[in-house]
């Protein structure tokens, strides 16, 4: 290495060691009177000339500059010492510039009508979170009614579960959506009160229920009710009036009334309240019976309970078949199926001791949107059919139902579900409300339909023991008689013959086969009768 290299290396060396062990000025200081941007050690370059740095080094009693750490025009003077050879060798050193950067065009303005408009889907009429709401709303007022395994299901093929809502206090599903009606509504709506005026379950849900939350209830009916049935009104507190000789005069005058005073007429219609309710059915059922395949449900001229139950259950397993079952005298639902739109002023005469008046009722265009997208298949039954499910329920479960709780056990007896054969299938049971002596007649009615009472003629002679010997007969036949008649003929061409009319019960169908075989062999004069 020569002197000169030697010379600048030394003094490059003393710099640095300076610079390391000299004393710095505090934080603060350089902060207030050297702010960090104006800072001269930062800047790259030459140095200004006469300038001054107040935190700079002192050299034989002057106040110097400090140089910069590194300036470019140096750069060609500094080199990598070669320890190996004394060498110093000297690198080119270029600065490249950074990528180059290109803008992305400005996006391409477009007309309106070329932006596609999605359309939001419309809110459901009746959402599962509303069923959810709805049970959770109601179950303090409400119990949770059973639904067990049937006796019935070996006998036809099939594991039925019965869920027995008509054992709830007023004996009628329909609790369930009036009381989430009541509870929807405002304060002031229950200060004033509610009227209804139709003798049917949902009247007396709405009577009971109004009046377990303190809320005033009025029940117009018409002169023709029976009183045990307005007596069962005023035993639930509800304020019943007589006004009227039909059921049109008693609705016309409790809108009337609401009108005036303020109450609230309530009717069965298509609540969103009033569905949410009925569907919390559908909810208790898939929690109850589990590996379900179908749920049959019954349909009597309001829908509401086949709506919310399908709703429910396709929500929580959409491979559950969701079966409806209507009267055969009023097919409202499926008509309007075949027609695809609700109908209107349906002609038909059911039975209305059986069913009431379905002719009042309708069929809303809400519901019936429902029950054409989730329920898979609705049929109906007859009259003679669900008057032996009435029957099969006395017999078999121990329990007395009307004819519109027992339509759906009813369509399995007829055999109008072959595909359910061998699986797990549920049946609502909506409900129990049936005067007594119109439960006699349907029960004996049931049993002539079954055959297993039988009415038959005979002729006998007038001498002494012909009578005791068919007594005998069916005594042999274990049969049980209800009721004889005998009848003397006034025809010359049958002088002492006399004609026997009796009223027998067998067991079943085959004891009442039997009986017919003995008979028609030992009496040619032999004629049964239809009751």
């Amino acid at each position: 290495m020569n002197f000169a290299a030697q010379l600048f290396y030394s003094s490059y060396l003393s710099e640095r060691l300076e610079r390391l062990y000299s004393p710095r000025p505090a934080i603060k200081d350089c902060e207030e009177n050297d702010p960090f941007w104006e800072r001269e050690e930062l800047r790259l370059g030459p140095g200004q000339p006469g300038g001054s740095y107040k935190g700079g080094l002192i050299s034989n009693g002057t106040v110097t500059r400090r140089p910069t750490l590194i300036e470019p025009e140096r750069l060609k003077d500094f080199g990598e010492e070669e320890l190996l050879n004394g060498d110093v060798k000297v690198h080119d050193i270029r600065v490249v510039g950074g990528p180059e950067i290109r803008l992305m065009d400005p996006p391409k303005t477009r007309r309106l009508s070329e932006f596609r408009v999605v359309s939001r889907p419309p809110v459901q009429y009746l959402r599962f979170e509303d069923i959810s709401a709805a049970a959770f709303r109601i179950q303090s007022g409400i119990q949770k009614t059973p639904c067990t395994y049937s006796r019935l299901s070996k006998q036809y093929g099939m594991e039925i579960y019965l869920k027995k809502e008509q054992l709830h206090y007023t004996g009628s599903v329909k609790e369930r959506g009036v009381l989430y009606l009541l509870t929807s509504l405002t304060q002031e709506q229950q200060r004033k009160g509610v009227i209804v005026a139709s003798d049917c379950n949902f009247s007396m849900a709405v009577a009971h229920h109004a009046v377990e939350l303190k809320i005033p209830v009025f029940v117009i009916m018409p002169s023709c009710c029976s009183s045990p049935r307005l007596r069962i009104y005023r035993d639930y507190g509800a304020m019943v009036i007589s006004y009227g000789s039909t059921g049109h005069d008693s609705q016309n005058h409790a809108r009337h009334l609401a009108k005036e005073n303020g109450y609230l007429y309530l009717e069965e219609d298509e609540s969103a309240a009033y569905l949410a309710g009925l569907g919390t059915v559908g909810m208790e059922i898939y929690e109850q019976v589990s590996k379900l395949d179908a749920v049959v449900v019954p349909a009597a001229g309001q829908y509401g309970l086949l709506a919310g139950t399908a709703a429910a259950i396709k929500h929580l397993n959409a491979e559950i078949l969701v079966i409806g079952i209507e009267p055969e005298g009023f097919p409202l639902l499926l008509q309007s199926l075949k027609t695809d739109g609700p109908i209107k002023g349906m002609h038909s005469n059911p039975n209305k001791k059986l069913y009431g008046d379905l002719m009042e009722r309708s069929l809303g265009v809400n519901t019936f949107q429902l029950a054409k997208k989730l329920v898979d298949k609705v049929i109906s039954v007859s009259e003679e059919d669900a008057l032996v499910a009435m029957l099969r329920f006395q017999e078999f479960e121990r329990s007395t139902v009307d004819t519109e709780g027992a339509m759906g056990l009813a369509a399995i007896l007829a055999g109008q579900l072959p595909e359910l054969r061998g699986k797990k299938v549920a049946v609502v049971v909506s409900s129990a409300n049936m005067e007594l002596e119109l439960v006699r007649q349907c029960v004996d009615r049931a049993l002539v339909l079954d055959e297993r009472v039988s009415k038959f003629s005979v002729q006998l002679g007038e001498w002494p023991g012909d009578m005791a010997k068919l007594l005998d007969v069916l005594s042999r036949e274990d049969v049980r008689l209800l009721d004889v008649c005998h009848r003397r003929h006034s025809d010359k061409s049958d002088l002492f013959k006399a004609k026997v009319e009796c009223v027998v019960e067998t067991r079943d169908k085959t004891q009442s086969a039997q009986l017919r075989k003995t008979l028609s062999e030992r009496y040619p004069y032999l004629c049964w009768l239809d009751r």
